[in-house]
């Protein structure tokens, strides 16, 4: 069937996601690695993904450990630093979608606050026709309830989706659905993908 609708997710596939890069920066390898064995940290943001709050949970979390409070702050106080640098080329691929007349969502594991917060910094997040954001909606890939709210919200049929996402996790549950899907291993994979599927000319993909 062809696809109807694209739908990007947003962390390593628009804009890196990359914590410990930021913390090796600020405290060095070695202190990050120690924190990360010792604080469950993408096990607080997985809760921020479900819908806690962006700022209580986050401080909340550093109280916990007074050893590493200051740093676990940077998490929500520093944190559009941690998500950073958009990647300019799937944005290129999101705009040049939409300008062909392309239905182009968000399907992203995000929190409620801190994506309000990255619109005001990265205007291409306000430029898909549907956000589907975890936070919002209080349900998380790869599990399939978020699945089944975004065909149910969209109206088309799954086989005229197609996703790509940089968790093959989360990539799995949509095929196992009956999306189209594309492991997203980098831009250029991606841009061959959509001119594959005729959506965009060579020309337009670059």
């Amino acid at each position: 069937m062809s696809v109807e609708a694209v739908i990007f997710d947003i962390g390593n596939v628009l804009i890196e996601w990359q914590p410990e890069r930021y913390y090796d920066r600020v405290i060095g390898e070695d202190r990050r690695r120690a924190m990360f064995r010792e604080v469950d940290l993408h096990g607080m943001n997985d809760l921020v993904d479900q819908g806690h709050h962006f700022t209580d949970t986050i401080y909340n979390w550093a109280e916990n450990y007074p050893d590493w409070r200051d740093e676990i702050r940077m998490w929500h106080d520093k944190w559009i630093e941690l998500a950073a640098p958009e990647i300019p080329h799937s944005v290129r691929l999101q705009r040049a979608l939409r300008t062909k007349g392309v239905p182009v969502f968000a399907l992203t594991n995000f929190g409620v606050q801190n994506f309000d917060y990255a619109t005001t910094v990265y205007p291409f997040l306000n430029e898909f026709d549907k956000q589907y954001v975890s936070g919002r909606m209080q349900t998380v890939k790869p599990h399939v309830p978020i699945y089944e709210m975004v065909e149910a919200d969209c109206g088309l049929p799954p086989e005229a989706l197609l996703f790509t996402d940089d968790r093959i996790d989360n990539i799995e549950t949509a095929r196992a659905r009956g999306w189209q899907t594309h492991h997203f291993t980098g831009p250029q994979g991606w841009a061959e993908r959509l001119v594959k599927e005729g959506l965009l000319a060579p020309e337009e993909a670059v």
